[in-house]
């Protein structure tokens, strides 16, 4: 299992809200670079980059940041927020990204984005298809930076894509994300079981070594973290397994 260390972006800051709420904010760093360089450092491979205000608002204002965070050329990226049409996708990768991360059109527009899975490498697209756990315990997806809720269940939006291409989804419990408190190891193991050929991307709630050998065991692909991460509450020993350019010789 992969560990992916986020950047969220939002105003062209590094910053974390608790369970996606935009009025819960804190800002880590006004420059992002830095925040790359520094997980680059711990050995990260690959880094995630949200933008906030394009997840919200389906525009793009942070691209400036993206375009800084691609060109350092120090690890891979996989980027979402705003893409809402294939010309963004195919922009965004003209850039040097590795992956273009599909969020609320992915759960509000499936035959578009079919479509896309059919004209761009699938590798290259990850889908964004995070939940809120209902009062059955059915994972909804919710859109728009988590600001609506949808009818639709998580497992009905894979089955509707896999046999389309999809590869890789990123699935947040929104009700872990920003907290801490532990990710939802039952909701992985039972995407895991459901669909063994998809690279699942676990992420919402991670604050522990624990937690990452517990997705580990649940059979997640890769994991994102960002406010532990930023917090720093796992050592860098804990890291190391997870992150594949680690040094033996970076110390806790």
């Amino acid at each position: 299992m992969e560990l992916i260390p986020a950047i969220d972006l939002k105003a062209g800051r590094c910053v974390r809200l608790l369970r996606g709420d935009f009025a819960a904010e804190t800002v880590y760093s006004d420059d992002p670079v830095t925040v790359l360089e520094r997980y680059a450092a711990l050995g990260a491979r690959r880094v995630h980059v949200v933008d906030l205000d394009g997840a919200r608002d389906g525009e793009q204002p942070n691209r400036q940041a993206v375009e800084q965070l691609a060109a350092r050329g120090i690890a891979r990226l996989q980027v979402g927020g705003g893409l809402r049409n294939l010309e963004r996708v195919r922009s965004l990768l003209a850039l040097g990204v590795e992956r273009a991360v599909i969020g609320s059109v992915a759960a509000t527009q499936p035959e578009e984005v079919a479509r896309w899975l059919g004209e761009i490498e699938p590798e290259r697209l990850v889908l964004a298809l995070d939940v809120r756990i209902d009062a059955s315990g059915t994972p909804r997806l919710t859109t728009h930076g988590w600001q609506q809720t949808s009818s639709i269940s998580l497992w009905e939006q894979v089955e509707y894509y896999a046999p389309r291409g999809l590869k890789h989804v990123l699935c947040t419990d929104v009700s872990r994300d920003g907290a801490l408190s532990g990710p939802n190891l039952e909701l992985y193991r039972e995407a895991v079981r459901r669909f063994p050929n998809i690279a699942w991307q676990a992420s919402g709630g991670v604050a522990t070594g624990a937690d990452l050998r517990s997705l580990q065991e649940c059979g997640a692909a890769a994991v994102i973290s960002g406010k532990a991460m930023l917090e720093n509450t796992i050592s860098a020993e804990e890291l190391r397994p997870f992150l594949p350019n680690a040094s033996s010789r970076v110390s806790t």
